[in-house]
């Protein structure tokens, strides 16, 4: 099991901006990829954005593309998610992920560990 203990997330005014990052622990075996993932009342949860560990590609659902930026420090083990001119529709709970399986069509699968989740909120 993998842990992963997330933080960042807060209350931001459309156009604002917010960095999540998440730190990984636990048994980080066979972590082929890092992710974050969000989901909103009423709705699935879906991949934002995903970082392989072992390739140099990234994968960007195409609401966030040009806005969101996904980066890894492998020295610190951590993932961070910055957030840019960020919108109403951003509005959800936001997941770190670490993942098993990277795909280039479905970013990070086979999910090992997820953070507890930390909150994001954009007011129009």
């Amino acid at each position: 099991q993998v842990q992963m203990v997330e933080s960042g997330g807060g209350s931001v005014q459309a156009g604002g901006s917010l960095r999540l990052a998440c730190v990984a622990s636990g048994d980080t075996n066979r972590r082929n990829c890092m992710g974050w993932f969000r989901q909103a009342p009423g709705k699935e949860r879906e991949g934002v954005a995903s970082i392989s560990t072992v390739r140099t590609e990234t994968f960007y659902t195409e609401a966030v593309k040009g806005r969101f930026t996904i980066s890894h420090d492998n020295a610190k083990n951590t993932v961070y998610l910055q957030m840019n001119n960020l919108k109403p529709e951003d509005t959800a709970m936001y997941y770190c992920a670490a993942g098993a399986i990277w795909s280039a069509r479905t970013g990070c699968a086979a999910i090992r560990g997820w953070g507890q989740g930390t909150q994001v909120t954009v007011s129009s």
